[in-house]
């Protein structure tokens, strides 16, 4: 599952402000604008990166192959995983969980209104049913409440989405798959690393997909995990290889025998070495970008809970939070200027946002294929309209912190009712 892109510099400049106010308002004049603006989630990519994709150019080697080996090892030692498949992408990743699992024409797939468009894209790739439901108040993932009452005698998986970086109530939802008897998949494209229970996101023999795009806590640029059991991961590692008995590296290495067979046909969503390098990289500093993102989170949130118009992010007790997002809701009827207004606000103080995401149910393909109406999902519904995301990555500064806490305080204040 891919998140929005940043937010050029370029793009923010030529967008006009006026085009962004509501008709009649007049906008008060800025008490406070940043000098430069602020991008809402660049990779964070240093030297150690370019050392690894350095060495693997000089290797002789670029596609799937000894990196990318290592670079599934060392993420399933991190995860505590079973297994780890290295794909092109958290979507490729979601694809090959479901194949692999069996799900196909006639089944049903429950999962959550509030998500990428990835989640559920897949689910109609595979010729299944995606069966939307609403989620918790506080968190926004998918309810467990709500995935008990979509059960149907097709039901054959429920897809939770770790939504922001917070993880659903897995412990939950593998119960009731046990008693129903159909699989758990985890999208966990926001969730590394996260946790409940003490237990990593990734470490159970369930399907578990994680994305590694540009703005995720962890990047390769373009490209994704698959975690499970051993027996899921060897048939999804053929399926990501056109449905080959043996990849590059084992047929051309030292030795490798040329022969091979097609056993099924299958997709091209390996994963290079080239992108396994910066992944390397990354995974050697993810314990110092976490400490970052939590930090930052402490701060909006230490600064934003107590005003009157601003909701901040739920954090329960058994849950270890992956800050992939941080995700501010506006407190309906506090202020005199709804969420887009917001943030056009922000813009003009040169602070990047976005909102994540809009809800699958109001997309003209799922709402017209399936008859949705906007308050079909009340909950997530309603949260899209009042929500917007603020920048979160390991690059910002103290000043930077300072500069989103400030703006989004004006725009508040100056707009209350």
């Amino acid at each position: 599952m891919e998140g929005t892109p940043q937010v050029s510099l370029e793009a923010a400049e030529t967008r006009s402000f006026a085009d962004t106010t509501s008709a009649g308002f007049a906008s008060p004049p800025l008490r406070y604008r940043r000098d430069s603006w602020l991008s809402f989630a660049p990779p964070s990519i240093g030297p150690e990166e370019v050392i690894e994709v350095l060495d693997t150019l000089r290797s002789g080697w670029l596609t799937t192959g000894p990196k990318a080996t290592r670079f599934e090892a060392e993420f399933a030692r991190q995860v505590d995983a079973p297994a780890a498949l290295a794909v092109n992408s958290g979507t490729a990743a979601l694809h090959l969980a479901l194949l692999a699992s069996g799900i196909g024409p006639g089944d049903e797939v429950v999962t959550t209104t509030l998500t990428f468009a990835a989640s559920v894209n897949v689910i109609e790739h595979v010729g299944a049913k995606p069966v939307l439901v609403d989620v918790d108040e506080d968190t926004l993932n998918l309810s467990v409440e709500a995935v008990a009452a979509a059960l149907t005698p097709r039901t054959r998986a429920v897809l939770p989405v770790h939504y922001a970086g917070h993880p659903a109530d897995v412990p939950a939802l593998r119960a009731l798959a046990e008693g129903h008897g159909f699989c758990l998949i985890e999208d966990a494209a926001h969730a590394f690393p996260a946790g409940i229970d003490g237990r990593r996101i990734g470490s159970g023999p369930n399907p578990v997909a994680f994305s590694f795009y540009a703005t995720k806590n962890l990047t390769t640029g373009e490209g994704g995990m698959l975690t499970g059991s051993e027996d899921l991961v060897t048939h999804a590692r053929s399926l990501a290889l056109h449905g080959m008995s043996r990849d590059a590296w084992t047929r051309y290495g030292p030795g490798g025998p040329w022969y091979y067979e097609i056993r099924e046909a299958g997709w091209k969503y390996n994963l290079s070495d080239l992108q396994a390098a910066i992944g390397l990289a990354q995974l050697r500093k993810i314990e110092g970008f976490q400490r970052r993102r939590r930090e930052v989170a402490a701060a909006y949130t230490a600064a934003f809970a107590g005003h009157h118009a601003l909701v901040t992010p739920a954090e329960r007790p058994a849950a270890e939070h992956a800050w992939h997002l941080y995700i501010l809701r506006l407190r309906a009827g506090a202020l005199r200027i709804d969420r887009d207004r917001f943030i056009a606000e922000l813009t003009a103080r040169n602070i990047a946002t976005s909102v994540h995401f809009i809800p699958i149910h109001l997309h003209p393909y799922f709402r017209d294929k399936y008859g949705y109406a906007p308050f079909d999902f009340p909950i997530a519904h309603d949260s899209y309209q009042r929500m917007l995301s603020l920048p979160l990555h390991p690059g910002l500064s103290d000043r930077d912190v300072e500069d989103v806490i400030a703006a989004v305080l004006e725009v508040a204040e100056c707009n209350s009712r």
